[in-house]
């Protein structure tokens, strides 16, 4: 996509804060002075059987991008693609689990649009507000600066093993509680901290690699992530270790490539998690090191368990080095 996206015209309109010439999460469009809209759109087949379940973790999903972008979302329209002979029972549980989540983040379901499809889908575009002058980047890092990621990794590998009927009835509930939880409060909590923040990206598909890759190669430096500080979900080292690795995995590497370098003491199993892609994750900042404890204690007040993963440096090769 990005090498279809290089080839096509540039737009000239100066109202585009944030377009898609970037790899940010989402777009911003000024309207005055203090108010802008950020929009986004994300839709994805089922990671999990229950389809209340499913829509929660949709919604949460799609709802992401404009946390990460310090944003408040206040209108999305539904995606759906549908199978021509599916029960109309589970289309209904799906799109009321989604609807669940959109009124928990205050944000009104306006319509949407609905296709047959063989292939289940279900997803919303999300439209936001944001104050121009606060808006957070994926680019912008600073060396000195501390990594703090704000979920647990591992969705990936234990949609996997569920698959394979392999993972444990904690694990599940670990993961459904990480993807179905909304990026609001870290968003909030950071919002404290807001002038020390340099960059901010949620955790998705690309994994925590990939997203690092992208504020790394934007903001002109190298990262420092500690394997030991990372929190992983319960049973997602095991499923890791036993091979229950998503299809996307395998892409993320090759996307990552020699971008990113291992201590010999970082076990295979740690690396692939590093590489597993994530549904509805986290959000990964970097936040000036005498402001990161302050976040991270209004990360706690809010029950988010935000942790100090690593730190970013002047650039150098590898561009991302893992101990």
């Amino acid at each position: 996509m990005d090498s279809v996206l290089r080839r096509l015209p540039r737009q000239i309109d100066p109202n585009v804060l944030v377009g898609f010439d970037t790899n940010d999460d989402a777009g911003v469009y000024l309207l005055a002075d203090s108010l802008a809209l950020v929009q986004t759109v994300d839709f994805f087949t089922p990671i999990v059987d229950e389809p209340h379940l499913f829509g929660q973790i949709a919604a949460a999903n799609s709802l992401s991008d404009v946390y990460a972008m310090g944003g408040r979302p206040i209108s999305a329209l539904a995606i759906l693609g549908f199978p021509e002979k599916g029960d109309p029972a589970l289309m209904e549980e799906i799109i009321r689990g989604g609807l669940s989540k959109m009124v928990e983040a205050g944000c009104s379901v306006i319509g949407g649009h609905s296709i047959r499809d063989d292939d289940l889908k279900f997803g919303y575009a999300v439209t936001g507000v944001i104050n121009p002058q606060r808006v957070w980047r994926n680019v912008g890092a600073q060396p000195g600066d501390v990594l703090l990621l704000t979920k647990p990794i591992g969705t990936g590998v234990i949609a996997t093993a569920l698959k394979k009927n392999r993972a444990s009835e904690e694990s599940l509930a670990a993961a459904a509680t990480s993807m179905t939880r909304l990026n609001r409060d870290a968003a909030e909590a950071l919002q404290e901290a807001a002038g020390a923040i340099h960059a901010v990206t949620d955790i998705t598909g690309f994994g925590l690699l990939g997203h690092a890759r992208e504020m790394a190669v934007g903001s002109g430096v190298s990262l420092e992530l500690d394997h030991a500080r990372v929190e992983y979900l319960p049973g997602a080292v095991q499923a890791a270790r036993e091979g229950h690795l998503a299809g996307g995995l395998k892409n993320n590497r090759d996307f990552v490539g020699d971008c990113a370098g291992f201590a010999d003491a970082v076990r295979e199993e740690f690396r692939s998690l590093f590489f597993d892609p994530q549904t509805s994750g986290g959000l990964l900042v970097a936040i000036a090191p005498e402001a990161a404890d302050a976040a991270l204690a209004a990360l706690a007040r809010r029950n988010v368990t935000g942790r100090a993963i690593g730190r970013v440096v002047a650039k150098r090769s590898p561009l991302i080095q893992v101990t």
